[in-house]
Formats: structure tokens, sequence, C-alpha cells
């Protein structure tokens, strides 16, 4: 981007922020407020980024959204009205890509069909690459390879999901996310209405279909072929029994969907959010001849006009993208004006406690602070621990390496695996595996659930540069919920880091030292002003790590010994030292 044109950067509050699902901590976001009303999290949080079970939901936890309205049997009015008299101030999630299915816009569509306001709000995928592919021989358009090699896939397979109309016309919709598409049983008397067949014909008409069904996910045409002057009407029958599930792509050429985001942040500024995480951001500008994610010159246009909106309602946004540190899209983000996530720090401290060196660590705090990136970091969170991330990179032609070298990236990646963790994949064009994505664990069992490492990488946390999220399962030390995992829901291998605690697992928490000493680590983080002063980084050898924050007479000090595992904080320096905490294994 030029260097030359004015940017405008958003700020992002002071303080340390929690982060759950409003279900995640009891049953409701009433028992969350409770919860944060008890001595124990006096003055620990600032913020809370409340997923975004919030609104209306059906699919992948949250994030396929039927509507931004809230989502009454979880939050209430009250606890928003609570959280502002507890001084905190929420962030929400704008899912940027996609709709789900039951969304009132598809809805609409799948009823009215072109006649639907809708008709374009959402993107036909045969439509889209009518120019650019052939029919393939099952319907849909296929893309030419030299534009279907540039497509990111989240899945196997074309992103795309089939949608029967009342009318039986079958149209194709991109969709790079997940989806769902279910039966209920066929039976002989879903054909009652067919009177040229009897009921020995009806029942071997069902027992076929669902064969069919089995077999393909769907029923077509080419399945009937020993019927064909019933074909429509027996489709019709069965599109009947069709549950769609899935998170539809928006068509952000369409003016509608533009105005569905403006009045989705003044709804969301209504409930009090002062941060907008644009989820799934990078894959929403689409041009045939360009990959679907972060594409230039239209991912910016759309960036910079969603910060344009944001602005009027007073809201900070930052966009959520996973790539690895040597493309230098978090960099490029930055100067742009946005905060970014540090997706680096996870995999960083992983490394770091295993290894017992600081080195690259250290790399990064320091160009955190020379470049003046805005970021929010983390240990877990509601997704997997994005390893892959530290990467290095080639780009146009130049290697520009990592924050780790591919040995370590992958010692720290079999280390998690070895602990429990479970991987999720990235595909080529052909449905191949082509890479690992994120391992999802749990960020205790990802450390080998050693408490002395987990309260260190919590002391690193609280001492980086940024505004720190915590995970409310790593604040209770929460281990893998392989139960969870295995259940064979859509993207269930993320479960096993969404543990639900029961209030009876907060009060026997609130009595292990291991809780009580993150609290009191965020309680300093949230409430002392040197952490709104400068960040120093004293010399040391590898294995140590010095952290000094500075503001006015306000002095606090991380000495952390990454081999041992073992760590003070002080306050002051030299003979007005006063220790605030010790951690010695």
């Amino acid at each position: 981007m030029s260097q030359s044109k004015e940017v405008f950067t958003q700020s992002l509050p002071q303080g340390v922020m929690l982060n759950a699902y409003p279900d995640s901590m009891g049953i409701r976001l009433a028992d969350i407020v409770e919860l944060l009303k008890r001595p124990e999290f006096a003055d620990t949080f600032s913020l809370f980024y409340i997923l975004p079970t919030f609104f209306h939901s059906d699919l992948d936890r949250g994030f396929s959204i039927i509507d931004y309205d809230i989502n009454e049997e979880l939050v209430s009015p009250d606890d928003l009205a609570d959280l502002e008299k507890l001084g905190i101030q929420i962030k929400l999630d704008l899912v940027l890509n996609h709709l789900s299915v039951r969304s009132p816009q598809f809805q609409d569509l799948l009823k009215n069909g072109e006649a639907s306001p809708y008709r374009d709000f959402f993107i036909d995928w045969d439509l889209f690459w009518s120019a650019h592919g052939s029919r393939h021989e099952n319907g849909e358009v296929t893309p030419h390879k030299e534009h279907l090699d540039k497509l990111f896939m989240r899945k196997p397979g074309l992103p795309v999901l089939k949608v029967r109309f009342p009318d039986g016309a079958l149209k194709t919709y991109w969709n790079t996310f997940y989806q769902k598409v279910d039966f209920a049983e066929i039976t002989a008397l879903d054909f009652a209405e067919i009177k040229e067949l009897d009921s020995e014909q009806a029942q071997a008409l069902a027992d076929h279909v669902k064969i069919v069904i089995k077999d393909k996910g769907f029923l077509e045409a080419e399945d009937l072929a020993h019927l064909p002057q019933l074909t429509d009407r027996i489709i019709k029958a069965v599109c009947s029994k069709r549950e769609y599930l899935g998170q539809m792509d928006l068509n952000a050429r369409s003016e509608l969907v533009w105005k569905f985001y403006d009045d989705t942040l003044r709804k969301l500024s209504e409930y009090g959010a002062k941060i907008i995480r644009l989820d799934a951001f990078a894959y929403l500008h689409k041009e045939p001849g360009q990959p679907n994610f972060f594409n230039r010159p239209g991912t910016w246009i759309y960036l910079n006009r969603l910060k344009a909106m944001a602005q009027c309602y007073g809201l900070t946004i930052f966009p959520e993208i996973h790539a690895e540190y040597g493309t230098g899209i978090y960099e490029e983000i930055a100067g742009e004006g946005f905060p970014i996530y540090d997706f680096f720090l996870p995999g960083l401290l992983i490394d770091a406690l295993d290894r017992g060196n600081s080195e690259a660590l250290k790399q990064w705090i320091t160009e955190i602070v020379s470049k003046g990136l805005q970021t929010i970091n983390m240990l877990g969170c509601h997704d997997g621990i994005p390893v892959l991330d530290l990467r290095g990179k080639t780009v146009e032609g130049e290697y520009r390496p990592g924050l780790l070298s591919d040995e370590h990236i992958d010692h720290a990646m079999q280390n998690i695996i070895d602990r429990g963790g479970l991987t999720k994949n990235l595909y080529g064009p052909d449905g191949r595996k082509i890479d690992y994505y994120q391992v999802n664990a749990t960020y205790f069992s990802a450390l080998g659930e050693d408490e002395p490492k987990l309260l260190l990488a919590r002391a690193i946390q609280m001492f980086m540069p940024g505004v720190p999220q915590v995970w409310y399962l790593d604040l209770f030390a929460g281990t893998n919920d392989y139960a969870a995992a295995n259940r064979g829901r859509t993207a269930g291998h993320k479960e096993i880091n969404r543990t639900t605690l029961k209030w009876i697992d907060l009060e026997e928490g609130l009595q292990k030292k291991i809780v009580l000493d993150q609290l009191a680590l965020i309680r300093l983080r949230n409430t002392s002003p040197a952490f709104r002063g400068q960040l120093e980084i004293l010399p040391t050898d590898s294995q140590l790590l010095h952290i000094t924050w500075r503001h006015a007479d306000e002095t606090v000090t991380l000495a952390a010994d990454l081999r041992r595992h073992s760590f003070t904080v002080y306050r002051g320096e030299g003979d007005q030292r006063e220790i605030l905490m010790e951690s010695v294994p």
C-alpha cells in the first residue's frame, strides 16, 4: 500500500479481556456475571469477548449466525447492564463472510426464489464461475484449473452446497465453511400423493431413495431413470424431508449486504460493544483469477469501507486472520491502522517452555514494540493453537524466515499431539490434505498438564505488549475433553477445549492455587499503571526472560527462568524491590 496516504489508526482499550461463551461457566451469561462479582475476581477483567452464541445461531458453536438478535436462552439485557456497572466493556463478532441457511435472508430466498429481494445476497456458484469454468457431470460448474488452483480450501472438495428450491430447481451456492444436510427417514407414505404408484412400488421406491441418499447425500433425476414421468414429483417429495445447515457465503457485490453490515454494526454498538472482531473477513472478497483469501486490493477496499462504518458507531474493528509470519500479512494489516491478533504467542510460548529458550520470544516482543503493533494476545481460545502461523514463507520469489525454524515448529506440533492434541487440516483443490492448519487442545494439556509451566506462560502473557485475552478454561487449568471431541458433531475436534464448567467446578477451581495465582497476575496487569508505560527487555542468557514495565513512579518486573519454569514478579527497583509473587517448582 502507498506510504504517503493518511492512515486512521484505531486504538484498543486498556486492561485484561476474558474470553468465553455465554454458557461456558454455568448455564447462562448471568452466571458469569455473578462469578465476576465475587471477591476473587475483583479488579481482574476490564473487557469481555463474548463468543457468538450470544446471537441466534445453529452450527459451528455460534459462528453460523441466523440473526444478530440476542439469544434470550443465554443472554439478557440485564446481563449487559450488569457488565457495564462492573466497568467491563464487551467485544463481539461480526461474522463477515457468511450467514446461516436458516437466516431470514436465505429462508426468503428458498421460499421466493428469483422473486426474493435476497436473490443476490448469497453467491450463486454456477453464475459466479459461468464464464470461467465448465459444467461438471454432476451438475455444478467447476472453475478452470488456473482458477481452481488458486482457491484456498477449508474442507475437501469444492466449497459448495446444493440447494433444492420448492419448484424443484437445484442451485449451487458458495459455502466455504461448514455444512450439514440431513434427511428425515424416507417411507412409502412420502409418495402417497403420487397415484401412479401402488403400495408395493412406493415401498420399493422408498428403499431405493434411502440407498441413493446414503451413498451420495442427495437425489438427482438420473437416480430415477426408471421412473422418468414421475421424477419431478418424487424429488419434490424427497426434498420436503431434507434439512439444511450451512454457513452460506455472502455476496459483497450486493449493496443489500452492505446495508446489512451497517445495520449489524449499529445493533452491536447498542448492545454496548466497543470492539468488533471481523471473523473470516479474508474470504469475503472473491474474484475470478484471484485467490479467495486476502486478495488485494479488493480486501482492503472492503476493510476500509467497514472501518468507516464502524467509526460512525464508535467501534474499533479488527480483522481476524491466520497466515504464516513470513507472509508479513500481520504487518500489512497493522500498517493500515488495524489492531491485530497475536497468533504467534501461543506457539512461541510452548516452544520456549519446552526448550527452555527465550530468544524467539524476545525477537517477537522487540518487533511488536519497535513497530508499534497493536495486538490482542492469548494462550488458548475457542479455536485451535496456531503453531504453523510461526512459519516462514516464500513471497514473490523471496523466502522470508519465520519466528521459529521448521524443525522447532514440527517439534512443538508433535509435542502437543503426543500430549493428546488433535489436528485440523488444510486441503488442496483435489481434496487431498496439504498441511496441518491448527492443533486442538487445551493450553494446559498442550503444556503437558504441568502447573508451573501454565503459571509461567500466564505470567509472560501478562507482561506482553498488547491486550491479554484469557480463555476461561485456561484460567481453570482445564484438560482435554476427549468425550466432547468424539461426539461426531461438525468441527467436533474443537470441542476438546470448550468444556462447560458447572458451578461446582468453579467453586472447586477457586480453591486451587493455580487458579488464584493466575487471577493475581491478571489483577496486577489490569490495575498497575506501569503497564500503561514503556516495556524493556533486560539483557539475559537465552534461558532467562526479564521484562520491565515503567510508568511515572510505578515499575514492575518479571524475572523468569524458562528452563526451570520459575519466576519472580516484583515492584520497584534496587533496594526498593517488593516481591509480589514467586513461583519455584
